[in-house]
């Protein structure tokens, strides 16, 4: 069982929040809270919260909380900002975020994102995991394709197309969702081309090369932090 917070100033918002976790049947204790200042009092065993960053001026605002939380000693919740603007989603990482979620939030995203957070908490647990996937649903068909067969995905007009170990998929989706989905193992090292870190094979500050023998280009205004990305993955153990 996990304990999970929602902290959202928005009575409706917090009550969709608790259906579509309830819809995931997984054994959990759910609080909620009306502002930041409560979960900062009364959450800090809460090991995932799902939190809005906008709030009335007498709570802070949830990107200073997510901050708060990241300066505290143990174990930290895995933080899941719920928010209507997405100007904040690269500050949202800067500060430890999971994921960021917009509203109104889509239910097929919200599941995968809340079996990404179950798989980071028995991490942080240290319980054996099973490998990740990503999630398809394209020409009224759902394929799930394990991260590991992903090279690197491309993206093409509307659509993004994922160079497989043995195949291409092609479907409708947009690169920069799915960067912000898979930031922890991809990594954008140019506007058309998201990385499957575990198969990076070498690179220079111009281009890299992928263990299918790849070779792709690296913008040179996403080197430096491609090179902390690929860093921080291997520190994991990931590769």
């Amino acid at each position: 069982m996990i304990k999970i917070g929602i902290c959202d100033d928005e009575e409706e918002t917090r009550k969709y929040l608790l259906a579509l976790i309830e819809a995931q049947n997984y054994p959990c204790e759910i609080v909620e809270y009306s502002c930041t200042g409560e979960c900062l009092l009364d959450g800090c065993d809460v090991e995932l919260l799902f939190l809005d960053i906008e709030f009335p001026s007498d709570c802070i605002n949830g990107m200073e909380l997510a901050r708060e939380y990241r300066e505290r000693d143990g174990v930290r919740p895995v933080i899941v900002f719920v928010t209507g603007y997405d100007q904040y989603v690269f500050d949202a990482f800067d500060v430890g975020a999971f994921q960021y979620l917009l509203k109104p939030v889509e239910e097929e995203k919200f599941a995968r994102v809340f079996a990404r957070a179950v798989e980071q908490i028995n991490i942080q647990r240290g319980l054996p995991q099973t490998p990740r996937a990503l999630t398809l649903q394209f020409a009224n068909t759902c394929r799930t394709v394990p991260l590991r067969n992903v090279y690197y995905i491309e993206s093409s007009d509307h659509k993004v197309i994922l160079h497989l170990r043995d195949s291409e998929l092609v479907y409708y989706a947009k690169l920069r969702d799915l960067e912000v989905e898979l930031q922890e193992q991809f990594y954008r090292v140019h506007k058309g081309y998201l990385v499957n870190l575990a198969h990076v094979e070498s690179y220079t500050r111009a281009e890299l090369t992928l263990t299918n023998k790849v070779r792709l280009l690296i913008s040179k205004y996403r080197y430096q932090e491609f090179v902390k990305a690929y860093l921080r993955f291997l520190k994991r153990g990931e590769a």
